[in-house]
């Protein structure tokens, strides 16, 4: 086996991203799920694009619209190595690992959605890329600051959340460094300790939720360790919220493991371009890319059989 699957986070959010529940039956029924337990269609948000990038609404769309995606081809394809997701993505790979079902996936990347606005109300803030400068560097520009190192995407790229002053400060600082900065439209300082009050209160709602224990291994965004029981995936999808997220070694693990085949569920094509960068040789494609369900698996099939 040698099939990673990969579930990305906000900002690369589209008008079709939920269009597989128009072809397929397994993720219309994932839709359907998601409809009751949310008690709004996900698709009515599609079609505004500032409703479609608000926290509240790109949470849950990402997450149900990679469980269809997956509902629609998992009896296609082998069964993955791992799992991993970036982000709101690392709650979705619970849903594709079968950890947890359509209804509690999206309510639970509703009420996420909601802690973190709530957490982030008083000190309103955002994310940027930063490539170019070594994490040390980007660490060194965020001190003093209320800005941190937010996500580590490789050893010359990093995330930095933080407040909107503090990232205005670390923009300048970056660009006379000569790095590129890129603004992501993500409206809340992510995986920073400005939202420790949210994580300590989607770890209550974890501990209530039927979460059960991955099929199969899912990597823990904050370390790269592989998470197979329900407490450590309690710990790790609560601790997240406000810790850096160690993307790089998340890719390394599943390299490691022999994963050499990578599918990202979208929406976007970020992930699979960031495996094709860190490890060379590797097949890494989207959904995206592709036309319909049946395309992606005959390459995922293609692909497998070629690196053996």
């Amino acid at each position: 086996m040698s099939l990673a699957v990969l579930c990305p986070g906000q900002g690369a959010q589209h008008r079709t991203m939920l269009n597989i529940a128009d072809d397929d039956r397994a993720a219309a029924e994932v839709l359907g799920a998601a409809i009751s337990a949310l008690g709004a269609d996900p698709r009515s948000w599609l079609g505004d694009s500032e409703t479609l990038f608000q926290n509240a609404h790109a949470q849950p769309l990402i997450c149900v619209s990679q469980l269809a995606w997956w509902a629609a081809l998992r009896g296609e394809l082998p069964h993955p190595v791992a799992f991993a997701g970036y982000s709101v993505g690392e709650l979705a790979a619970y849903g594709v690992a079968d950890a947890l079902d359509a209804a509690t996936l999206a309510r639970l990347a509703r009420d996420r959605a909601r802690l973190m606005d709530a957490a982030a109300a008083t000190e309103p803030g955002g994310v940027i890329a930063v490539r170019g400068i070594s994490r040390a560097a980007a660490a060194g520009m965020c001190a003093g600051k209320k800005a941190f190192v937010a996500i580590v995407i490789d050893e010359d790229a990093s995330v930095i959340g933080g407040t909107e002053p503090a990232l205005a400060a670390v923009k300048d600082a970056a660009g006379r460094a000569g790095a590129q900065v890129t603004c992501l439209r993500v409206g809340i300082a992510s995986h920073t300790p400005l939202l420790s009050t949210a994580a300590t209160e989607f770890r209550a709602l974890l501990e209530a939720a039927p979460l059960r224990a991955p099929v199969r291994p899912v990597a823990c965004g904050i370390d790269g360790s592989w998470v197979t029981t329900r407490e450590r995936a309690v710990e790790a999808l609560s601790e997240q919220i406000a810790r850096t997220i160690e993307w790089s070694r998340c890719v390394d693990a599943l390299y490691e493991r022999g994963c050499r085949v990578f599918l990202e569920l979208g929406p976007g094509t970020a992930l699979s371009r960031m495996a094709r960068n860190r490890l060379g040789p590797v097949e890494a494609r989207s959904v995206d890319e592709f036309r319909n369900s049946g395309a992606v698996a005959a390459w995922v099939l293609r692909s497998c059989d070629r690196v053996g």
